[in-house]
C-alpha cells in the first residue's frame, strides 16, 4: 500500500505543476480538482485522515468554485473543514492540511488572479509541513515545486499586467 501511494503522490507531482502552470483561472480550477480527487487516494493509502478529508472537501470545493464564487460557500466550507479537522486530529500536524485546505478554499471562492496564487502559496506552506510530516515523497516534492512554479506564474501575471497597463491610452 506504501509503494501504491507514493506512486499517486508523483501522479500528484506532475498534475500539480501542470496546473499552477495556467495562466487562465478556469484551467486551474479544472486541474486542481483532478489534482485533488488524486490526492484522496494518496493520502489515504498514507493513513493520513485528516488530509484525506482535506482534499476531499477540496474535490467538492473546486468544483463548485467553478460555478460560484459565493463567499456564503467559502465560509461554509472553512467551517466544516475545521468541524471536521478537529474531529479527526490527533496530533499537532494533522491541522496542517486543514490550515491549508481553508486557506485554498478562501481563495478560490473569493479571490481571483495573483492574490488567488498568493493564498496559494501561503496554503502550500501548511500542505509542505504536512507532507513531511506523514512521509509524502511525490506530496513534498509537489509543494516545493508548486510554490516555485506559482511563484513564476505570479510574477509573469504581474509583468503582464504592467505591459497591458502601460499599453492603455492616455487621456
Amino acid at each position: 500500500m506504501l509503494v501504491a501511494g507514493q506512486a499517486l503522490g508523483l501522479v500528484s507531482y506532475g498534475l500539480g505543476v501542470y496546473c499552477f502552470f495556467q495562466r487562465d483561472d478556469r484551467k486551474l480550477k479544472i486541474f486542481m480538482f483532478i489534482l485533488q480527487f488524486n490526492n484522496c487516494l494518496h493520502f489515504a493509502l498514507l493513513g493520513a485522515p485528516t488530509a484525506v478529508l482535506s482534499s476531499f472537501l477540496a474535490v467538492i470545493r473546486t468544483a463548485l468554485s467553478l460555478k460560484t464564487s459565493s463567499r456564503l460557500v467559502a465560509w461554509l466550507f472553512i467551517g466544516v473543514s475545521l468541524l471536521l479537522g478537529g474531529w479527526l486530529a490527533e496530533r499537532w500536524y494533522d491541522w496542517l492540511p486543514v490550515i491549508g485546505a481553508c486557506i485554498g478554499t478562501y481563495a478560490l471562492f473569493c479571490l481571483t488572479g495573483i492574490r488567488m496564487r498568493l493564498a496559494f502559496l501561503v496554503g502550500a506552506s501548511f500542505w509542505l509541513a504536512n507532507n513531511v510530516a506523514v512521509g509524502s515523497i511525490g506530496g513534498t516534492l509537489l509543494e516545493v515545486t508548486l510554490i516555485s512554479v506559482n511563484s513564476s506564474t505570479i510574477v509573469r501575471l504581474w509583468l503582464a499586467q504592467r505591459r497591458d497597463a502601460g499599453n492603455q491610452p492616455r487621456g
